[in-house]
């Protein structure tokens, strides 16, 4: 890890072991759906698109071609993801192209100047996006909103965004791009010593706070809030193809208690894997379940956000039962495992799943450089992806019954999922597919279409 003169931190590792003559780039903000500003919601987002010019020069593109068609034309593919606490871009080239992408990265940072036209095309796509989203994520941004009131979905409000302008794009771009709040990583099959000498030329103006006042929002990254203390927060009813309920937790910090945290990612695990498909297969005093997924993080990505963050269980009901009786169900299987101990066996085979997912995803590049960035921005003093099998390894079946009652004893959020006619909802999260269990840790598909 190197700082350049002006605060941006660059993350460079050598590994060409996952991916001999590739190399991947992740540009990491500290800025996402709850820095945008009021009555304007969905700004981070629109910047994201804004930094993908399609043609036709002007903002960060005054040649004329496409960022994305640039990276295609060096043979590579780039992509991004706005979430709640922060964007992310992330691109993959041969390395011998590593150079000309690290400048292509920098010149649209150093360009960003849209103009009216291309960001009434780009509201316009957003828009399509929010329309065209399905239920998924719908349940956690509810849960997310009602645990932390304020909290907003990473996808933003076509309505809010209709009369946005381009000074107060490029306002929400410089009090937020800068140096200090954002992150570099390249990893791949490169010499470090080489990228550091471009990446010091061709970022040199970058993240630069050019107007007074600018630096107080720069400087400081966002503190989580603490979750509502109610027992059970209801919140209003979401329409879906099947009924179902949803039954929102706050995980621990990833930073503060991470053991803690580890163990929630352990127990939606075993929850998952084990003890809820059992009961979606059997009958429970006369009332069934018929279908239990349990995702840990954020959309199911764990370790992919700071505090606050989410367990989220959703659950199927059958007919006649009632979203009472289903939560019900929920509740008693935290209190098997919550009173154990939790057979060793199942402990492992929960672990092991865990460890199978990293180990499959090890070896790309876009999520090795993504997980690098996120950690030395979002979760500092983490020893990065290469140290988490050895601390999930550590955690013990004592730790997970733990965390079980930590669900039972905290603040819960409810949603019942009820069959009606379709109605498009003003604001949608990211459509994200997410593994069951919550073992999901790539990159998920962003936004650039």
């Amino acid at each position: 890890m190197s700082v350049l003169p002006g605060g941006l931190r660059v993350c460079v590792e050598s590994v060409p072991q996952y991916g001999r003559g590739l190399a991947a780039v992740a540009l990491t903000v500290a800025a996402g759906g709850d820095d945008d500003p009021a009555g304007r919601h969905g700004t981070a987002h629109l910047v994201e698109h804004l930094m993908f010019p399609r043609s036709g020069g002007g903002s960060a593109d005054p040649t004329g071609e496409g960022h994305a068609a640039l990276v295609a034309g060096a043979g590579g593919v780039c992509n991004a993801e706005t979430h709640r606490d922060h964007t992310v871009f992330h691109t993959t080239v041969p390395a011998e192209s590593l150079p000309d992408a690290l400048a292509w990265e920098a010149r649209r940072l150093l360009g960003f100047a849209p103009t009216e036209d291309v960001i009434r095309t780009e509201t316009d796509v957003i828009g399509e996006e929010i329309r065209g989203a399905g239920d998924a994520g719908r349940s956690w941004e509810s849960a997310l909103g009602a645990l932390y009131p304020g909290s907003r979905d990473s996808f933003g409000t076509a309505a809010e965004l209709a009369g946005i302008t381009a000074g107060e794009v490029e306002a929400f771009f410089r009090a937020h791009y800068t140096a200090r709040r954002m992150v570099l990583s390249v990893v791949g099959d490169v010499d470090p010593a080489g990228v550091m000498a471009v990446v010091r030329a061709v970022f040199a103006g970058v993240g630069v706070i050019r107007v007074a006042g600018e630096a107080g929002a720069a400087e400081g990254i966002r503190a989580a809030g603490e979750p509502r203390t109610a027992r059970e927060i209801r919140t209003a009813p979401l329409p879906s193809g099947r009924p179902g309920v949803a039954v929102g937790h706050p995980l621990p910090d990833p930073v503060a208690d991470r053991p803690a945290y580890l163990a929630q990612a352990v127990l939606a695990q075993v929850l998952g894997r084990s003890r809820l498909p059992a009961l979606a297969r059997s009958a429970r005093d006369g009332h069934r379940l018929t279908s239990a997924t349990v995702t840990c993080g954020y959309h199911g990505q764990w370790l992919a956000s700071a505090a606050p963050d989410l367990t989220l269980a959703v659950l199927g009901r059958a007919p006649g039962t009632e979203v009472d009786a289903a939560v019900g169900i929920w509740r008693s299987v935290l209190r098997a495992v919550a009173e154990g101990p939790l057979p060793e066996a199942e402990h492992r085979r929960a672990v092991n799943s865990l460890l199978v997912a990293w180990h499959r995803q090890a070896d790309s590049l876009p999520t090795r450089a993504v997980a690098l960035g996120r950690d030395a921005l979002l979760l500092p003093g983490s020893a990065g992806p290469d140290a988490l099998p050895a601390e999930l390894r550590r955690t013990t079946p004592a730790e997970v019954a733990a965390a079980a009652r930590a669900l039972l004893e905290g603040p819960a959020t409810v949603t019942e999922l009820a069959p009606q006619a379709r109605t498009v909802p003003t604001a949608r999260a990211h459509t994200v597919l997410t593994a069951r269990a919550g073992t999901e840790l790539a990159p998920q598909k962003g936004t650039v279409g």
